[in-house]
């Protein structure tokens, strides 16, 4: 009597698997949900009632700060998935899936996806406290699905780009650490203030980092206004940051699996 081969689980099907397991570790872990959750939100209601009437933006503050409060949003999603990666990096969960023939991108595909769908629940979430507060975007149904298209890619790339940076990190705290440029980001740009407010040195930064053009573009799809090329520089970045996250990933995810 032969005993049957266990037949190696397809990419797609062990990083659908492992996206449950995230999902179901985010479940469990409640204080680290509702921080992530509630910490952008808290964040934007400072921004518009205490510092919301000194800042003049041409328009109520509040329909200019929520596309910048969404991206802080994810930038707190992405850090809890980096300090995630490194998590199994640091416990040997890693080397078990290894073990079980499972390849480097479908474990880091399972927990980009898990922080995709938790990002997308959170900035839901910001976006609805937004309206509850006076916030009225003019969007077509065309420009709603723009803009959800290019906040998806950009929570995607930076979904990426913080579990590679989980695998490069020895320890969970590390990881917190590095991710903390992904939550500083949003401030140097035109998220809260317009850039020119800010002192003439740090406008060439504002101008060229990446949340910018993202920032512009979900705020012009949102209030039906002209975009420019916004949407392609953002998508541009977004391509960009994907694209050498996911080659650096298996990189560094061979190196610290040999």
């Amino acid at each position: 009597m032969t005993t049957a081969t266990p037949t190696r689980p397809t990419a797609a099907t062990a990083a659908l698997a492992l996206t449950g397991r995230s999902l179901r570790i985010s479940s469990r872990q409640p204080d680290v949900l509702i921080t992530a959750l509630m910490l952008p939100v808290v964040l934007m209601l400072i921004f518009v009632y205490f510092f919301g009437g000194a800042i003049d933006t041409g328009t109520s503050y509040v329909t200019y700060v929520v596309p910048g409060a969404m991206l802080l949003c994810a930038g707190f999603g992405a850090a809890n998935t980096a300090v995630s990666v490194a998590g199994d990096m640091k416990e040997g969960v890693i080397d078990r899936l290894r073990s079980l023939d499972i390849g480097g991108i479908p474990i880091v595909a399972g927990h980009v996806a898990a922080s995709v769908l938790r990002n997308l629940v959170s900035t839901g979430l910001v976006l609805a406290v937004a309206l509850a507060i006076g916030f009225r975007p003019q969007a077509s149904p065309s420009g709603y699905l723009a803009a959800a298209a290019l906040l998806v890619a950009y929570i995607t790339a930076i979904s990426w780009l913080a579990a590679t940076l989980g695998l490069l990190a020895g320890t969970p705290e590390a990881a917190g650490g590095f991710t903390f440029l992904m939550m500083f980001l949003p401030y140097p740009s035109s998220a809260f203030v317009p850039i020119d407010t800010m002192p003439g040195w740090l406008h060439g930064f504002a101008d060229h980092q990446p949340l910018t053009p993202v920032i512009e573009s979900l705020r012009a799809l949102l209030l039906a206004q002209p975009a420019g090329d916004a949407p392609w520089t953002a998508l541009a970045w977004c391509a960009g940051i994907g694209l050498v996250s996911v080659a650096l990933s298996a990189v560094v995810f061979e190196r610290r699996t040999r």
